[in-house]
């Protein structure tokens, strides 16, 4: 039976969003009933809360040989989707990229726990929401398969809304280490999907017109259990963090953690350090998911780089997790949409 998650409003009856943590996801954006206003505090065109209204959903697949990453955003003046397949052993990055002027032909969930968002082009994505579990469905020249991530009544997902520069915000709603069911295939090569872990990130809003972020994620199976991570700078950090770990599928909440790395030099170590310096962690590159564009109104700057951590993190409990070569992804975006 599916789990109906109770009425979940972000926008409050004062047309406003209500800011913080959630304890379950938020059902209904309530985007009709935001009131959008410009800097000098007067209501904002429709056209303009349509145009600067941004949304994306991207699905990470983790295994001991292979890292899978599948994106599908609309940032209304254009649509954009991705996938590619990293293999460990070999070094290895293969990808398709989609965009679509415009957004046309691409669809979006409505709301962070049902809908459908699907962009076509040689490759289809399509990405299902049913409450906790998210369905995933592609078929083309790189993946064919159905593949289902799957939460539980009990699953404790970060769902956050935060202000974001001085009109906007941000919902942002994520869970790693999820274990995944169905059959996938990369060209013509059947995956074996049993010691995957995955993560999704539903993330929407009115963002800064130029927004950039660094960020670190893991799913990964330590000698501790199932083990998630994610580690944000950039977007929401105004009075509330994303940074928060998952151990057999419970949440702790992390500090504000500090990300160096040199821009310039794809293959330089990156610096994970926390304010209570419980969480130090280094991460090693290996290669990068990377694009580049200038549509004029739209510029995005990508890199999402597969790799591994090393070092240690104190869990809540005072326990030490030791991380020894965790595959995982760091990333570094710049965008102006």
């Amino acid at each position: 039976m599916t789990n109906q998650l109770a009425s979940n409003i972000l926008i409050n009856s004062q047309g406003q969003p209500r800011f913080g943590y959630f304890d379950s996801p938020i059902t209904d954006l309530a985007l009709k009933q935001f009131a959008y206003h410009t800097v000098m505090d007067q209501p904002a065109s429709r056209l303009a809360k349509f145009l600067h209204f941004k949304q994306f959903q991207f699905i990470s697949i983790s295994h001991p040989d292979w890292q899978i990453g599948i994106a599908i955003a609309d940032i209304r003046y254009a649509g954009n989707g991705f996938c590619y397949f990293y293999q460990r052993q070999q070094n290895i990055l293969d990808e398709i990229s989609i965009i679509k002027p415009f957004s046309l032909g691409l669809s979006m969930s409505q709301s962070p726990v049902q809908g459908c968002a699907t962009i076509k082009a040689k490759q289809q994505i399509k990405i299902c929401l049913d409450n906790y579990n998210w369905h995933l469905e592609l078929s083309g020249p790189m993946f064919n398969g159905k593949i289902s991530l799957h939460g539980a009544t009990s699953a404790q997902p970060l769902a956050m809304c935060s202000p974001t520069g001085y009109n906007g915000w941000t919902y942002t709603q994520k869970h790693n280490a999820l274990t995944i069911s169905g059959n996938l295939s990369y060209k013509d090569q059947i995956l074996d999907l049993n010691q995957a872990l995955a993560g999704y990130d539903f993330s929407a809003g009115y963002m800064r017109r130029e927004t950039s972020w660094r960020w670190g994620s893991i799913n990964a199976q330590l000698p501790e259990g199932q083990f998630g991570l994610n580690l944000a700078s950039g977007v929401n950090e105004t009075g509330f963090s994303e940074n928060v770990l998952w151990l057999n599928g419970q949440i702790q909440h992390l500090p504000a953690v500090d990300i160096q790395f040199d821009k310039f030099q794809d293959n330089a170590n990156w610096y994970f350090n926390s304010t209570n310096n419980k969480l130090q962690l280094t991460f090693t590159p290996f290669t990068a998911r990377q694009e580049r564009l200038n549509l004029g109104l739209v510029i995005s700057n990508f890199r999402q780089f597969c790799g591994v951590f090393n070092g240690v993190i104190i869990t809540k409990e005072g326990d030490e997790l030791i991380l020894n070569q965790v595959p995982g992804l760091a990333e570094n975006h710049f965008a102006r949409w």
